[in-house]
């Protein structure tokens, strides 16, 4: 394995590692609406991008989120529902393996 020599002292250490900085993210304001966004993204608030409407309803999209919720709820009673049924035939199969 190498081994260095010596060691390496503090301010060569930090010469080297000067360029490591992070940089702060690049972001502008929306003409449209005045909200903050990220450079070359469209905006989230009213959806254009480049002074045109690229999203027509972002209302509509938001709405949808929610529903999907709703789903799960309907899939829970189709599970429900299932082991309802599931059950009643193993009651059946056990009623006609006793006669």
């Amino acid at each position: 394995m190498a081994v260095p020599a010596r060691k390496v002292s503090k301010t060569r250490g930090a010469t080297r590692r000067a360029h490591l900085a992070l940089s702060a993210k690049a972001v502008t304001k929306c003409p449209n609406c005045g909200e903050v966004i990220k450079a070359h993204r469209v905006c989230k608030n009213c959806g254009t991008y480049k002074n045109k409407q690229v999203i027509e309803e972002v209302e509509k999209l938001e709405e949808v989120k929610p529903e999907k919720k709703e789903s799960t709820k309907e899939t829970k009673k189709v599970k429900k529902e299932k082991t309802e049924i599931k059950e009643k035939v193993k009651k059946e199969k056990s009623k006609k393996e006793e006669k």
